[in-house]
């Protein structure tokens, strides 16, 4: 059974904390000052945290360091009437996994406590705490956490490592960071978009060719094998290569030696190759277009980039990075966003991943005349972008889905004056469940919680 602390200095708020969690078979324990909660700590780790701002005298954010001293990995709920953009981005750069604002909602309350477990249960305990010597991801999620142990792993090494993540995961930065923090950082790092590249001319980019190999070759062109040797070479988007050029890359991993097109000189390099892709390296291969003999050889560290949607925690910190580089790179005045405008952020889909939400940002730090951003802003915004991509969304089955269950659950709600336990019941699904989906669909509803 899951343990779980609360941290509050009202008497009334802990009490019905308490009554509610039990009630949902958590076993709570309840404490009205950091002393007393510290104490426990040093004793045991519970489950959770339920950790209030304001304590009087004592400074929430200073508690929350605290505990992280102690339990790195151990999710803290932070509980606030009063809360800013600031806070919410400072307390989650200590490692606050989420923000509950009073006066507090039942289902929201008993949701964010189920997401915060669920995603470090048996998830990141285990990994340790990594700093990286070069780091550009950012991000403190439980997933991110296990990227970048893996980039110190691989880093250390010379193995070939394979990184799978959806169009703007950011693969390439993980890439780099790998190269960056390797022994091999003082040589070359190449890389090169496989799908950017046409068919008849992949070869000759990856291998080079002699003068007179074909028309047009007046000169001898090094290859990007050759350009990487010693170093590093970036194969992205590697399922998109051609059989043909599959065969060849294999041949140069096993032996490390290839000639250029038009040539007979044995060229001897000695490359670590990172690959990525976007797509299901398994289905390419069942579809006989990913030879299976490559995989092999160069999935020997995989890395897993999480979408955007799965770590969503991170989403503060992302925005304030893009939203300053954007007004720094554009001379703008500096803006800030209100607290809605960031839930609205933290609750989007984002089917375009860190590049989507980087675009967002950029696009709001420009279009908004007034120093803050406000939730309209950010509607606005995101239904632009939207309208952007419905050339790129049409025919996509599983789009097509959410947007009809983003529509049913919201007649639903408004057919029941907004009762989240109603609409549960005649959707025929756990009220906690549903209000999971109502997050990750990104619905705001304003009605009856009960």
């Amino acid at each position: 059974m899951n343990r779980i602390y609360i941290l509050d200095d009202e008497k009334e708020i802990r009490k019905s904390l308490k009554v509610i969690l039990e009630d949902e078979n958590y076993l709570v324990e309840d404490f009205s000052n950091s002393k007393a909660l510290l104490k426990a700590l040093s004793k045991e780790r519970p489950n959770l945290i339920l950790l209030d701002v304001w304590l009087g005298k004592e400074d929430g954010l200073s508690v929350l360091n605290e505990c992280k001293k102690l339990y790195p990995t151990l999710p803290v709920i932070m509980i606030s009437g009063h809360a800013t953009i600031e806070l919410a981005v400072n307390a989650t750069k200590i490692g606050a996994n989420d923000f509950l604002e009073k006066p507090l909602s039942i289902e929201k309350v008993i949701s964010t406590i189920e997401t915060a477990i669920r995603l470090t249960e048996g998830n990141d305990q285990d990994t340790p705490e990594i700093k990286l010597e070069y780091d550009e991801i950012l991000g403190i999620s439980p997933g991110i956490k296990k990227v970048k142990f893996a980039i110190y792993q691989a880093a250390q090494t010379n193995a070939r490592v394979f990184i799978y993540g959806e169009n703007g995961t950011g693969k390439e930065l993980v890439a780099r960071a790998i190269f960056q923090n390797s022994k091999r950082k003082a040589n070359a790092y190449v890389e090169i978009n496989c799908a950017a590249i046409p068919e008849d001319l992949i070869e000759s980019e990856l291998f080079g060719y002699e003068k007179g190999a074909f028309t047009g070759a007046n000169d001898r062109k090094f290859g990007k094998f050759e350009q990487a040797n010693n170093g590093t070479l970036f194969l992205d988007e590697i399922c998109d290569m051609s059989l043909a050029t599959q065969a060849k890359v294999l041949r140069v991993l096993q032996e490390q030696r290839f000639e250029r097109l038009g040539g007979n000189e044995t060229i001897h390099v000695d490359v670590r190759v990172i690959a990525a892709t976007n797509i299901s390296v398994e289905d390419a291969i069942k579809e006989g277009k990913f030879r299976e003999d490559l995989y092999y050889r160069l999935n020997v560290i995989p890395i897993q980039l999480p979408p955007l949607r799965e770590r969503n925690q991170d989403i503060p910190i992302l925005v304030e990075h893009y939203l300053k580089k954007s007004i720094d790179e554009n001379a703008l005045a500096p803006k800030k966003l209100e607290r809605e405008a960031l839930d609205q952020l933290v609750v989007h889909f984002w089917p375009g991943n860190i590049r989507e939400l980087r675009n967002i940002i950029e696009r709001l730090s420009i279009m908004v005349p007034s120093d803050t951003i406000r939730l309209k802003d950010v509607k606005e915004a995101l239904q632009g972008f939207k309208k952007g991509n419905e050339m790129v969304e049409k025919g996509d089955l599983k789009k097509a889905k959410e947007e009809f269950e983003r529509e049913y659950i919201i007649k639903t709600l408004q057919s029941l004056e907004g009762s989240v336990s109603k609409a549960s019941k005649v959707l025929g699904i756990e009220r906690t469940h549903l209000y999971r989906k109502m997050k990750t669909l990104g619905i705001q509803f304003e009605g009856n919680e009960s």
